[in-house]
């Protein structure tokens, strides 16, 4: 159990990193929800049930979907009929 608690510990470092360091939006956000369902792993694993159903609903479930929606109004993540997201080469 030390072991998971270790790679958790490691991809939650890994994963606020890059999330700062990401120029896409999109994956910035991935990585984020990625981000989230690590913490509530680490809540479940300190025996910890509601602070985990908390983080899993809040911080991968509300924030991400509002987060989502906020990237699809400013065209952000636009899809064209190329299957493009905005801002790339259409080639």
């Amino acid at each position: 159990m030390e072991f998971l608690m270790i790679v958790l510990l490691l991809f939650i470092i890994i994963g606020a990193i890059s999330v700062s360091l990401t120029k896409d939006l999109l994956t910035s956000l991935i990585i984020f929800m990625a981000h989230s369902i690590a913490v509530s792993i680490i809540w479940i694993l300190l025996q910890s049930p509601d602070l985990a159903i908390t983080e899993a609903a809040v911080g991968a479930g509300i924030t991400s979907l509002l987060l989502f929606v906020t990237l699809k109004k400013i065209h952000a993540i636009d899809v064209q009929k190329g299957g493009k997201a905005h801002g790339e080469d259409p080639q």
